[in-house]
Formats: structure tokens, sequence, C-alpha cells
């Protein structure tokens, strides 16, 4: 269910688990891309939200939630220590995809102690953008984000799964899901990942075309001790192209964490 929290006077929609959120072990914070909603882990919280605390953020100025848009990660990060820090929820596994990656990585690196460990779903240590991307917002943005979608998919899930992503895409205000782009080339942390201390995992689809699987197999390497899932039959959205094969990559990483002793 839609939850809405009061984070720095504005109002911020999270979906969470329905009845029980608060009452498990283990907690999932799912943090989506560039132009997208807590919708974009549906076939995720519907799963999950039975045997982990669930908390699917709208970022400031996507979905439900209020605010703008950030032209920076670190702005994001800023968000979600808000957002956490509302919400009351202890080291928790941080989901985030693309930019969403990218907002948990750095996350990891600037509150070193707060979460339990992350999960970089086709994300990068660099996430470059396409330069006529960047300026194509300006001149036809409709016709970029009819690009985003059909790149987002692996050539075999496009006729299934276009539709949905295009029009989930459409409620974005052109102006932020630009910003979310910049945020994103202007993202780096090659230099500092190896100062992440929490377990990693990165994870992507093998048709990636957006961040290819080399950029995860990037954080796997820089990370000491990171894991590096590549799902077959699936690329950028490989939460929904394949969420079956994504959930069992999740479920099996939280169980290696539960089995950690303490830190």
């Amino acid at each position: 269910m839609i939850k809405y929290f009061n984070v720095n006077n504005n109002k911020i929609a999270c979906w969470v688990n329905p009845a029980d959120f608060g009452a498990h072990a283990q907690s999932f914070v799912f943090i989506h891309g560039s132009g997208g909603t807590s919708d974009a882990w549906s076939l995720q919280y519907s799963k999950l939200h039975t045997d982990f605390n669930i908390l699917a953020v709208n970022l400031p100025g996507h979905g439900g939630s209020e605010g703008t848009g950030e032209q920076y990660v670190e702005g994001y990060v800023s968000h979600l220590k808000e957002i956490l820090d509302t919400v009351g929820l202890k080291r928790p596994i941080l989901v985030g995809h693309s930019l969403g990656a990218a907002i948990a990585l750095s996350f990891a690196l600037r509150h070193r102690h707060e979460p339990g460990s992350v999960v970089a779903v086709g994300g990068g240590l660099t996430m470059p953008v396409n330069p006529d991307i960047l300026s194509g917002f300006q001149s036809n943005p409709e016709m970029v984000m009819d690009m985003m979608c059909k790149f987002s998919l692996a050539k075999e899930n496009r006729a299934k799964l276009y539709d949905a992503a295009r029009a989930r895409l459409a409620e974005a205000n052109p102006r932020v899901v630009h910003a979310n782009m910049l945020a994103c080339s202007r993202f780096d942390i090659t230099a500092e990942a190896d100062n992440i201390s929490v377990p990693v995992l990165a994870i992507c689809g093998r048709e990636d075309k957006m961040t290819p699987p080399a950029a995860s197999e990037a954080i796997a390497s820089a990370v000491e001790g990171a894991r590096f899932v590549v799902v077959e039959g699936a690329g950028h959205m490989v939460m929904m192209e394949r969420p079956d094969a994504f959930n069992a990559a999740l479920i099996d990483f939280a169980a290696t964490l539960s089995a950690m002793p303490p830190q």
C-alpha cells in the first residue's frame, strides 16, 4: 500500500507492507531509476512483503512525492537519508536500479554504518549518458523517452513490456527525467568504491544496453567481497523482465546476510 511520510516539509509517497511493516527481521528499501516510481518494483514487493519489511520509495518529484528532481546524485542521497530517518528502518538492504544504484552506492559511502548492504541493479561506478540523449530532452523529449524505453528492454521482451514501460514514463515530468539523466552523467565513484564497507550485490541483465554487464562487473571488482549476478534473457529492466530470477537472487543475498555475524 502507498503511505505518505512528511519528510522535510514534503509529502513523500512510499509503498510499504499492507499489514506488518516493521515486523520482519530484514528490510528492503527499493530505489527506482530515472523518471521511475515505486511501481518499478511491483513484481518484487508483491512477492516479498510477507517475509521482509518493504519500503519502495518515490523520490522527490516522482510518482506521488512532492519536491523536485535533483541534478546530482548527492542530492538524492540526502533525501534518502531524511526518508530513512523519518521511517526509522535500521540497516536496510538498499536495492537501487540505475540512478537508484548510484544513490545506494553513494549512500553506502557517505553513511557507512547505516545500510546493512547494497544491491546495485543495472548500475556502474560511472554511468555515462549519450550527449544526444541529454540534448534531446531540450528539443524532442518524447522521442528520447521512446528510445529510453526501447533500449531498456531486451529485444525478446519489448513486445510484452514496452507499452506499459512507455506509459509509466509518460507520467514523469520531462524536466525531472532530464535532471535524473544529468545526475547519472555526473556520477563517478571509481576512486572511492573500495571504501564501501557493506556487502554488495551487483546484478544486471545479460542484454542490458543502457549499463552493460561490464559496468556491474566493475562494481563487484572494486568492492571487496562483492557478488556479481547476470540474469539471462533480460535487459536494463531486469527486475520486470525476469522477476522470478531477480527475486531469487535477492532472497539468496538476504539469506547470506542473515547468516553473517552482527557487525
